[in-house]
């Protein structure tokens, strides 16, 4: 198709003040947010001495050691938790106490899951729940075998009320892709107690590692208090033991390299499919790097998601639906990495029409098993007289309906504003898009901090009239001033990554990278047939 399409035309101006000022703001946005990420890994490996005094990989070597060399790796939510809990979000940077992502193992592509014991011995806070939960979501909705790499001291006990009820979840998930076909191996390097313990036992395969493993529910001192016998790690859940006694593990391994070889052996005599090698497909006609310069600095400022589309498609090649009509609304057909997708997208706020116009469109991909890429930026639904009359909520309604209710598979990327509704008509976290990614740039609130701050002061000045007070000017002032700075600051791309609003902030230059990564996930996982049973596989 692209081939017999006239590319979309570019009205930027890479040499302009304006694409140079609005670069400038991306790539310090950007800056923030790799350094962060930065603090991580730094604060992983400052571990190192003492993992190799234990004769230990580092958790994020031993990822690198699971992967096939030079395949694609896309790590997922690397600040998961970002200024939450035990993380600071400045000096103290954990990313949820895990390292997730999908990559190529044996062939196969698979999504690991690794605990980052280097950092704070990998216990588990609320946001690195989450993200586990979310690890498991991937694995089930893209059929991706999924491999844990253990190490964790457990649940961080100073937040259980905020852990023990939803943990259990992740137990019953481990069931049931069991129970789906999904396969689940667990390589257990060092301790996976208590609670945890049931993460390998659920597993279909589990490899130890001789002298690191310890699997059990209660450790030493908890028995000698609970029935007062006497007993040592290896006898209650040492690696040997578990592979002569119990059975709980498939495979020993001398250590941990050992352990991670042994789990590349297992994943490629698994009868799964291999990863295909990609069809060249035309690059688009604008460079990459003229995204850093698209989006505004400030979320009010018009631009043209054209703009983005021109840089991301296969030869900037765009056939747009209705393009006379609703024209605040982008809608259209295009190829990504050489697939089919239908686009959606804002120059400004989801008019009336416009909501007829995206669930028609969205409708119509549905119909035709054409996956959807929504590239968020707008203030939200149209507002006012003329906008009410003309059907907002009727009109906004059907969009919804359409949203939440297609089958195919959703991609969404928040380019700049996500506000009110608009976040969830145009495919929103709470609208289960299948990946969902954030530009530096992205903001995502009930609605921006200004407004809110005005709104404020118009009901407090009408409390105020009605029960006859004069208004106190400057406490109006710093309640909306408040008010403003609260939104503002929670409604930026850092905040909302360390909720796992997104699956990650990217860089802009990525985007089309990362979307056709994510499209041959979901291509495959279309094409993958599975051999479900009843009760999930059992150790006997």
């Amino acid at each position: 198709m692209s081939a017999t399409l006239p590319p979309l035309r570019s009205a930027l101006d890479p040499a302009g003040e304006a694409f140079r000022a609005r670069a400038a703001r991306m790539a310090e946005r950007l800056a923030e947010v790799r350094a962060l990420q930065d603090k991580v890994v730094a604060a992983s490996a400052s571990k190192a001495e003492r993992f190799a005094a234990r004769g230990q990989l580092l958790p994020r070597e031993r990822v690198a050691a699971l992967l096939d060399r030079g395949s694609p790796w896309l790590e997922l939510s690397p600040l998961a938790g970002l200024g939450m809990h035990d993380d600071d979000g400045k000096k103290d940077v954990m990313g949820g106490g895990s390292i997730v992502g999908i990559g190529v193992v044996a062939g196969k592509r698979v999504l690991v899951s690794a605990s980052d014991s280097a950092i704070k011995g990998g216990t588990v806070a609320p946001m690195g729940l989450k993200k586990a939960l979310r690890a498991q979501e991937l694995a089930r909705e893209n059929k991706l075998p999924l491999v844990t790499l253990v190490e964790s001291g457990g649940a961080n006990l100073l937040y259980q009320a905020e852990i023990f009820v939803d943990g259990g979840r992740t137990f019953a998930n481990q069931a049931r892709l069991s129970a789906a076909g999904i396969p689940q191996i667990a390589v257990v390097h060092g301790a996976s107690t208590a609670g945890g313990a049931y993460l390998p036992g659920l597993s279909d395969y589990v490899v130890l590692v001789r002298g690191r493993s310890s699997i059990y529910l209660a450790g030493p001192p908890l028995v000698k208090a609970a029935i007062g016998e006497d007993s040592n790690e290896e006898s209650l859940g040492g690696a040997q033991m578990h592979a002569e006694v119990t059975g709980l593990g498939e495979y020993l391994a001398e250590d941990d390299a050992h352990a991670i070889a042994l789990a590349r052996a297992l994943l490629d005599q698994l009868p799964w499919d291999t990863v295909a090698p990609r069809a060249p497909a035309p690059e688009p006609l604008f460079d990459a790097e003229e995204l850093m310069g698209v989006v505004p600095a400030d979320e009010r400022e018009p631009y043209d998601v054209r703009e983005v589309i021109a840089r991301v498609v296969d030869g900037s090649a765009f056939l747009e639906f209705k393009a006379a009509y609703a024209t605040d609304t982008v809608c259209g057909h295009a190829r990504l990495h050489g697939h089919a997708v239908g686009l959606v997208g804002n120059n400004g706020p989801i008019q009336p029409q416009g909501s007829t116009k995206a669930a028609q469109f969205i409708q119509l991909c549905d119909q035709s098993g054409t996956p959807l890429v929504f590239l968020q930026n707008t203030t939200g639904y149209m507002v006012g007289r003329a906008a009410e009359q003309a059907g907002a909520i009727k009109h906004g309604s059907k969009m919804i309906q359409a949203v939440a209710n297609a089958r195919v598979p959703k991609f969404t990327v928040v380019l700049g504003g996500s506000f009110g509704a608009g976040n969830y008509g145009m495919c929103g976290r709470g609208f289960d898009p299948r990946f969902i990614f954030a530009w530096p740039s992205a903001r995502t609130a009930v609605m921006g901090g200004a407004q809110a701050a005005q709104v404020m002061d118009i009901v407090n000045r009408n409390k105020l009239r009605r029960q006859g007070i004069e208004p106190d000017e400057e406490a109006l002032a710093a309640m909306s001033d408040g008010l403003r700075r609260r939104l503002d600051a929670e409604s930026t791309a850092l905040f909302g990554t360390a909720r796992l609003w997104d699956d990650g902030i990217i860089d802009p230059r990525d985007t089309r990278r990362i979307l056709g990564l994510c499209l041959d996930i979901a291509a495959e996982a279309a094409h993958r047939v599975l051999r479900p049973n009843t009760f999930g596989v059992a150790r006997l």
